[in-house]
């Protein structure tokens, strides 16, 4: 009965995921390296695959002529607009710091103002500028990170051929049966936590130029430095749309008082709509059409276990447990 347990394809494939685990946890300094290769290499395999159904050019041609273009778009934005929004990121922080010191003559804020607490106010904005100074100090870090796993995925989908010739050799070889675990695991990834990242960054950019343009139209301050904060934001699945609220609704408050915020609440819930009813839709696979309760405790756990990642990979992580669990995807 053992033996057959041992063996049964149950068994095999629970012990593959506690050993991927495993690997991952004394991996998990070499995490962020680990992601952003493999997210590069999906969504530039995805820009080849494009090219490749309207032209006829070699692979490598295209590959490498990619890399190129994208490798010289990072480098003239970072030379040309990293220091101006490093400076607009500057000045909005220094407009929420006044916001908070200040003393609206509004007695609805002064009433939510006292209930905080000034001291515990103050905690937050130091949390915050504490925070602020740490990321700014692994700039560098993050930097190589991001060079490296262009770097790595570049040779992947540069031999991606070859690769997968050489990788199929363990088929036949005496761990076939770990290789097909691997295989099916693999193939599962790709196919929704790929998919999941690759619709959450296109929302992410679509929300990002829709609500530019409404803050643009309403007169906002600063505009590549909250550009830059809803993008980010816009990565988190239904939360990032309430955080990004909050400093909004305060930068409209500092600069137009209620109408403003009701103008900006508007437009926030406009582009929410869109993405929830259009976007959603038409990008993401109905298994990540989750409940918002379901939403919300998956961002806690994963921000708890991965941190900032969680937030970003937690969603489509749990929809990877939805595929390979078999959940059935219909109502």
């Amino acid at each position: 009965m053992i033996n057959k347990i041992a063996n049964s394809a149950g068994f095999r494939r629970l012990f593959i995921i506690v050993l991927l685990s495993l690997l991952l946890f004394f991996l998990r300094d070499l995490i962020n390296l680990i992601l952003f290769t493999f997210i590069f290499s999906f969504l530039m395999e995805k820009l080849v695959s494009i090219i490749f159904k309207r032209f006829t050019f070699k692979r490598r041609i295209v590959v490498i002529t990619l890399y190129i273009a994208v490798v010289g778009i990072l480098v003239f934005a970072s030379v040309r607009y990293v220091p101006l929004i490093v400076s607009q990121i500057t000045i909005l922080l220094k407009q929420l710091t006044d916001f908070y010191a200040s003393d609206p003559d509004y007695p609805i804020v002064n009433y939510v103002f006292d209930k905080i607490g000034t001291k515990q106010i103050s905690g937050y904005m130091e949390q915050g500028f504490t925070f602020l100074v740490k990321y700014f100090t692994t700039v560098s870090k993050v930097s190589l990170q991001i060079l490296l796993a262009l770097l790595l995925s570049f040779f992947f989908l540069l031999e991606k051929p070859r690769l997968i010739k050489f990788t199929n050799k363990f088929k036949d070889s005496k761990i076939s049966a770990f290789y097909n675990e691997i295989h099916f695991f693999g193939h599962k990834f790709a196919s929704t936590f790929g998919k999941v990242i690759e619709a959450q960054i296109i929302i992410a950019l679509v929300n990002c130029v829709l609500t530019t343009i409404a803050l643009w139209i309403l007169g906002f301050p600063q505009l590549g430095g909250i550009s830059i904060m809803i993008l980010l934001l816009g990565l988190i699945p239904v939360a990032g749309v309430i955080i990004s609220l909050i400093p909004l609704c305060i930068i409209a408050f500092s600069i137009g008082g209620f109408i403003k915020v009701l103008y900006i609440a508007i437009a926030v819930m406009i582009v929410h709509a869109i993405e929830a009813y259009i976007l959603n839709p038409k990008l993401m696979s109905s298994k990540t059409n989750l409940p918002v309760f379901y939403t919300f405790v998956v961002l806690i756990i994963s921000e708890h276990f991965f941190g900032i990642w969680g937030l970003i990979i937690g969603i489509p992580l749990f929809v990877f447990a939805l595929d390979v669990l078999d959940v059935n995807e219909k109502d």
